[in-house]
């Protein structure tokens, strides 16, 4: 404590303390080049508060929770905040959680943000909301402050994988509170249902829930909130109506706990949270933090972040790449989180709570993004989680009320977005890396065939070969070429288990992509239930009656499964470079989607259909324009700062595009174990692998932003003439040397096919 100092300078001192603090705590290891601020612009959907680890509970400030921006709860534009809530989701392009909320105050109480019509950002100091400036502002891997403009509260806050701590800074000596709004969530505003309880149990904690619809329907968030200053006296309200006593239950439940602070020593506010329970989340609380003050908690996941960041290591003189490098490999390791509490207990697709099943069961899987390239990242660097990623879909398929594997759940509810059936890629590449347990193949063969006859369109599709097209969102041309990639996946699991009539009923579904390829035009085009192409085609407009977020441009090379069956169906290698070179020449892209974004032509990084596009041209002989559009896209599309994402991070997707680029391979198929390469970025890289902790280093020799084309190549010093490799050649560790240059070497890597898989 500063007595002798004005308050206002207390405060400063105290940011000061924090910032410093800050620099010196994340001065060493991989997580100092990490900015979480990376991607909370432009359309990035990016929350930059703190999280642990792959964590349950993500505190951050929510500056907006509705409109398409604001996601995530925050935008880099806003200039103020609603408080601090505890669950965020990470890039995607619709908004749910933003569950309990909580802001300290002083003065008097503010009890609604008074917004005006949808918009919850355009007054940024009007009712509870508080101002703040960036200049103000810090956020680190498992760390976030911000000194609240128009209160000078200094607010800092960390996390584990199931509890929050925030830690208050106040300026002035007095009466304080911390204002609790369980009406709160970021989600659409048709989505209105709003249940909770606030309960005050004795001088130091409060307890409650939050019961909410939106994206994700029907999912509770429980807490336990224990200060470390005593409880001066509390206000709650349901409905804006105050009730007496000590707890509060109903609609729009909300609170004011109030304190007597001193200026200078912070309050300290430790919350465990629990989807199962209350006493759930005490436990929570219990293990994770117990006794342990702020800056251990900090610390202890600082560490954490550290050691998961040091999995891959890079060399390079340019720290802006380093800092694009490592918030890219952090954002692959905010999601997928935990769901179940520290007792292994769980809430499943069935809604019912269920025991320790013996692992980690997990949700918030975007798998139509995280399928590409997210997922098979995780197999090299995460492959305990990845078997806990695959029981979790094998338990949330027999639990289902629908029996379906997961398409994209959030808090163990099925959201249904987006098309295809991904959990099997994501299930059978893992299967194939030795990653599954054996016994539960026929388990998984059921899994896989229930799900895949299950989706939409399935029966015309099984049927006739394609999913119809032409009715408002049908998405007929999207989900034929995406069931053809699943259902090749099926077939090499079924084959690989000897299930010889699935593995032939599902490759001939594989080839099914043939079936909406329109020789006359050069795309794959939707087809009507009379076998007709929908009318009024045009290949530049996105149009939701046979694309999904993405145009025929985009679509036409989305045959992962088998590229030279493409090529020979475009008429061979000449005309499919024509007609990929067309791709980035040809302006003009018609959408009203607004995930269509990072366009070169028709080229567009920021969504998930044309990641493995550039990489194309290693099937086809000219690896060096690979190595060409690879490194342009990376250079870009991708920065260090708040715009430095071209589109929707999506739950990892987007970042492990750009790490798996900046080693300079990609999983084209990402079922096949075979990686292609492109344009390494940096002078050395090293991958720390699997369990046995191999390591895989790639590294390039006179490599420059004008040195981007690779002029010869060594696999553990013999000589390398292909644009691929193996996953069984990377898993058994060694060094694979590039040579840089400024011109293409067009020979090299020019004359050879990759195989079908490389496991």
């Amino acid at each position: 404590m500063l007595p002798h100092r004005p308050p206002r300078f207390a405060t400063c001192f105290a940011l000061l303390l924090a910032t410093v603090f800050s620099l010196r705590a994340a001065g060493s290891g991989p997580a100092a080049f990490v900015d979480p601020l990376i991607g909370t612009a432009a359309h990035g959907h990016i929350f930059p508060g703190a999280t642990a680890p792959f964590g349950m509970v993500q505190v951050s400030p929510d500056t907006g929770i509705h409109e398409w921006d604001r996601c995530s709860g925050y935008h880099y534009d806003d200039k103020g905040l609603l408080g601090f809530s505890h669950t965020h989701l990470s890039g995607t392009g619709a908004g749910d959680l933003g569950n309990l909320l909580f802001l300290p105050m002083q003065g008097e109480i503010q009890w609604d943000p008074k917004s005006t019509g949808k918009s919850t950002r355009l007054r940024p100091d009007d009712g509870y909301r508080a101002k703040f400036s960036h200049a103000n502002e810090h956020a680190a891997p498992g760390y976030y402050s911000v000194k609240l403009s128009n209160s000078n509260i200094l607010v800092e806050l960390t996390a584990t994988a199931r509890t929050a701590v925030h830690r208050y800074t106040f300026p002035k000596s007095g009466p304080a509170s911390v204002f609790i709004d369980l009406n709160h969530k970021i989600s659409p505003p048709d989505k209105p249902n709003f249940d909770g309880e606030l309960k005050v149990e004795n001088p130091h904690t409060i307890s409650g829930w939050q019961h909410t619809d939106g994206w994700s329907n029907n999912k509770t968030f429980y807490f336990v909130a224990e200060f470390s200053e005593p409880i001066d006296g509390s206000t709650l309200q349901v409905e804006d109506k105050p009730v007496k006593g000590k707890e509060a239950a109903g609609k729009k439940v909300r609170g004011a706990i109030n304190f007597q602070v001193a200026s200078g020593r912070p309050l300290v506010m430790k919350i465990g949270v629990s989807p199962i329970s209350v006493e759930g989340a005490r436990k929570n609380l219990q293990a994770e933090v117990g006794a342990k003050k702020f800056d251990e908690v900090r610390a202890a996941t600082l560490a954490d972040w550290n050691a998961q960041l040091s999995k891959i290591a890079i060399e390079s003189p340019n720290a802006a790449q380093k800092r694009t490098f490592y918030t890219a490999l952090y954002h692959t390791m905010v999601t997928p989180n935990l769901y179940n509490d520290a007792d292994g207990s769980y809430v499943g697709a069935d809604r019912k709570v269920h025991p320790n099943p013996g692992f980690n069961y997990y949700s918030t899987f975007s798998l139509w993004d995280t399928f590409r390239a997210a997922n098979p990242l995780y197999t090299l660097i995460e492959p305990e989680r990845v078997r806990d990623f695959l029981k979790t879909m094998l338990v949330h398929f027999e639990q289902s009320p629908n029996r379906q594997l997961p398409i994209w759940p959030l808090c163990a509810n099925e959201t249904w977005c987006m098309i295809g059936y991904h959990s099997v890629p994501v299930i059978v590449d893992a299967w194939f890396k030795g990653l599954a347990d054996p016994a539960d193949s026929q388990r998984i063969l059921t899994a896989m065939k229930t799900s895949a006859n299950s989706r939409e369109g399935h029966e015309e599709y099984a049927r006739g070969g394609y999913v119809f097209a032409g009715e408002k969102d049908s998405q007929g041309a999207s989900r034929t070429l995406e069931y053809a990639f699943d259902d090749w996946c099926i077939a090499q699991f079924a084959d690989a288990i000897g299930a010889k009539d699935d593995a032939k009923t599902y490759y001939a579904r594989s080839q099914n992509y043939r079936k909406i390829y329109d020789e006359k035009t050069g795309f794959m085009r939707g087809r009507g239930k009379d076998g007709e192409w929908v009318k009024e085609f045009e290949p530049t407009k996105v149009n939701t009656n046979a694309y999904t977020e993405g145009n025929a441009w985009q679509y036409t090379w989305s045959v992962m499964q088998d590229v030279p069956g493409l090529i020979d169906l475009m008429g061979g290698g000449q005309a499919f470079l024509k007609k990929l070179d067309a791709l980035w020449a040809t302006e003009g892209v018609e959408s009203h989607v607004p995930d269509v974004t990072g366009l070169i032509g028709q080229y567009a990084h920021g969504n998930e259909p044309s990641h493995h596009i550039a990489y194309l041209y290693d099937f086809a002989g000219q690896p060096w324009k690979t190595q060409k559009w690879t490194r342009q896209i990376m250079d870009t599309m991708y920065s260090d700062k708040p715009d430095g994402l071209s589109g929707n991070e999506d739950c990892g997707q987007m970042s492990a595009w750009y790490v798996f680029s900046a080693l300079g391979l990609y999983p084209v198929n990402p079922a096949s174990g075979i990686y292609m390469i492109g344009s390494p970025l940096f002078p050395k890289a090293s991958v720390t692998l699997g369990t046995d902790k191999k390591t895989f280093t790639v590294s390039s020799k006179n490599n420059s932003p004008e040195n981007a084309y690779i002029q010869s190549a060594t696999l553990n010093g013999q000589p390398l003439d292909r644009a691929w490799i193996t996953h069984r050649e990377l898993m058994a560790g060694g060094a694979l040397e590039f040579v840089m240059g400024s011109k293409p070497n067009k020979t090299w890597g020019a004359k050879t096919t990759p195989p079908v898989t490389g496991y």
